[in-house]
């Protein structure tokens, strides 16, 4: 699972299989803005899960 860029920010999505937690951290330009952390069930998140938070992330923001 790879780096999702919209619009100059990167938005790089890591899990932990054990804890069922996840994060996906946000850069503008290679410098670091927030992370947005999120649960999930499984062996690894959804593709779709990350894609619904970063949508909704960019959204909040106007990105």
């Amino acid at each position: 699972m790879g780096a999702i860029e919209r619009n100059g920010y990167q938005f790089i999505p890591e899990f932990s299989v054990i804890q069922q937690k996840g994060a996906i951290h946000v850069y503008n330009r290679n410098h670091f803005i927030e992370e947005i952390k999120f649960a999930f069930s499984g062996k690894f998140p959804e593709i779709d899960q990350i894609e619904e938070l970063v949508n909704h992330y960019c959204e909040d923001h106007q990105i």
